[in-house]
């Protein structure tokens, strides 16, 4: 089976992931990424223009000439690309702010025209009313497991007298909400005698990210809206305490794990990391995410392509 890939991103991580998951699964594919380059504080778009847009068409009209047996459309900006080439079947991936966002109308649109639809949760099925697919983002358990935390917090070089909240994003992403992180923590210091530091990551290698999971006391995320955050089913590999706004598919990730908690108001967030700093030890959330490997991830993906064809 050939496939064409569109994407915004073709670095990101999760998307390499489910190139090569589906390559596992006998999958042969071409990715074409949007011109231009992506913004810290968007999730797609960055400084790219409408011509880059345009521009992108044209490569995907002249592309789609090659024998390939469907157009896959990851993210909804390069739905309708993928819909205007007359040549092929086309699924489409939504990752999230995408459907959650501004841009839910373009989404919607093209989702109601794609031949297969593939969301992140419940909560996007939900809000697209189409028929469609929940295969949320697969995890590598390989890489994202448990390990010593003297022995993390060594190889990222943070102090060991000190409590760690991590923040895996860079603090001007503005859909992750870090100002609401930083009174959450704020607040939790008011409850507790240790040093709490709140740690942001950017442009940490993918490859490096299970230590900071592993050197962390707990991960704090206070996003606006998700789809399926990576961060949150990743920290469960590592065992990692979460302590969650109530978006996507949080809720149903984190049913039963324990510590961690999934909140709505600030209040909550600062009594969950509190609980869960005074408790100090692992959560047992890699059992919970392991039917979520990426190996399975690509069989489903796959399934959806033999649906169409």
């Amino acid at each position: 089976m050939q496939v064409l890939n569109l994407v915004t991103n073709d670095d990101a991580p999760f998307y390499e992931q489910q190139v090569e998951a589906l390559q596992r699964q006998g999958i042969t594919e071409t990715t074409l990424s949007v011109a231009g380059s992506r913004g810290v504080t968007d999730e797609a778009a960055g400084s790219r223009s409408p011509l880059d847009y345009v521009g992108f068409y044209g490569r995907v009209l002249r592309q789609a000439l090659e024998p390939y047996d469907l157009v896959h459309a990851n993210y909804g900006l390069t739905a309708p690309m993928a819909l205007a080439q007359p040549h092929r079947p086309v699924v489409l991936t939504l990752w999230g702010s995408d459907l959650l966002g501004g841009m839910a109308p373009l989404s919607k649109w093209c989702a109601r025209r794609a031949d297969a639809v593939i969301v992140m949760s419940e909560e996007m099925a939900d809000a697209l009313a189409v028929d469609c697919h929940v295969i949320p983002h697969g995890i590598d358990l390989e890489l994202f497991r448990p390990m010593p935390r003297p022995e993390a917090r060594a190889a990222v070089g943070w102090r060991d007298d000190a409590r760690h909240v991590l923040f895996p994003y860079a603090a001007k992403r503005e859909m992750k909400d870090y100002p609401r992180a930083e009174r959450v923590v704020e607040q939790v210091r008011d409850h507790l005698d240790d040093e709490i530091v709140i740690q942001t990551l950017h442009d940490v290698p993918h490859a490096r990210m299970p230590l900071y999971m592993n050197a962390a006391d707990a991960l704090l995320l206070t996003s606006k809206s998700e789809g399926s955050p990576n961060s949150v089913k990743e920290a469960m590999a590592c065992n990692l305490p979460v302590v969650a706004t109530d978006v996507g598919d949080v809720g149903e990730r984190l049913a039963g794990v324990d510590p961690s908690h999934v909140c709505r108001t600030d209040q909550q967030l600062v009594e969950g990391l509190v609980d869960v700093l005074e408790r100090g030890g692992p959560s047992d959330g890699r059992a919970a995410i392991e039917p979520l490997g990426l190996d399975r991830m690509g069989e489903r993906i796959r399934a959806v392509y033999e649906s169409v064809l």
